[in-house]
């Protein structure tokens, strides 16, 4: 019998890692500089909500859930007056090309050959309530490139998990600042790291404490067992849910997916560790508690 939410949770892993690095690739941001952006301000949150952004900057703040909305009212407004979305989504993807080919080019091939199953997998899911997973499936898939083809695939079922989690978090009434929280304790990152990274300031900050502390997750300014075991009541329903998809792609390719993954992992952490710092893409971390 396969032990499906154990295998989501590794695919899950290995997907985080696949993709994250790219937010902060310097092929990327020069890229997406010479499109006229100033510095390259804004590649993360413009490059990874280019399908979706000309809804509007209050929906992409909607569906990033945690991110300061001045960031990304300033990041798109920027983008606007520069460049196009679909531009950030093809010079995104043009370093996505090249960073698998200089950083795990063993993967590539094989990578590239599951692309038609990933597609099979992501294109099976739920489209209802999960707003950057639509957006992200009806942008070009670029069939003509498999690897990258294969990693836009990996990456819309990511996206889809992501919506999920937020899904989970909103009617358990938990805000992003209140996430960030509960998500540097149960990684084992330093204080409020990740609302911090999120622009949370003074103000929200306090009032996501003081909210977790009525809810008894909260002992002595930091969160305690009770909010530990909240968090991970959050992960186990997260990927509880998000089996959909790597049941659709099947036990076998499932694993052969995460056995080929796996290994160039720590090559992907460690390019967001040269380019970001050590603590950035935390859903793609190990837990650090002691």
């Amino acid at each position: 019998m396969t032990d499906w939410r154990t295998l989501s949770a590794r695919a899950s892993l290995a997907s985080h890692r696949l993709i994250g690095w790219i937010y902060w690739d310097p092929t990327g941001i020069r890229l997406f500089t010479e499109l006229g952006v100033p510095n390259g301000l804004g590649y993360y949150i413009t490059t990874r909500s280019a399908p979706l952004a000309q809804a509007g900057n209050d929906v992409v703040t909607a569906v990033f859930y945690s991110i300061r909305s001045e960031f990304i009212n300033l990041c798109l407004d920027v983008a606007r007056q520069h460049t196009t979305f679909e531009d950030a989504y093809r010079v995104r993807n043009e370093a996505v090309v090249a960073g698998l080919q200089e950083y795990a080019p063993e993967i590539v091939n094989e990578l590239g050959a599951l692309a038609p199953q990933l597609w099979a997998a992501a294109d099976s899911l739920p489209i209802a309530g999960h707003t950057v997973y639509a957006a992200h499936k009806a942008w070009p898939r670029n069939e003509d490139n498999p690897a990258l083809s294969a990693w836009l695939a990996v990456n819309c079922i990511r996206e889809w998990r992501g919506d999920t989690h937020f899904a989970i978090l909103a009617s358990e009434d938990i805000s992003g600042v209140q996430a960030g929280l509960l998500h540097d304790a149960y990684l084992g990152y330093p204080g409020d790291w990740i609302p911090r990274s999120r622009g949370a300031d003074d103000a929200q900050l306090e009032e996501a404490w003081n909210v977790l502390d009525a809810r008894g997750f909260v002992t002595d300014g930091r969160i305690n067992e009770a909010g530990l075991a909240y968090r991970e009541y959050i992960e186990d329903k997260t990927n509880e849910l998000c089996e959909k998809a790597w049941r659709s792609l099947g036990a076998e390719l499932t694993e052969k997916y995460c056995t080929l993954i796996e290994p160039v992992g720590h090559k992907f952490l460690a390019r967001i560790d040269a380019t970001a710092g050590e603590n950035w893409m935390p859903a793609a971390r190990d837990s650090r508690r002691k």
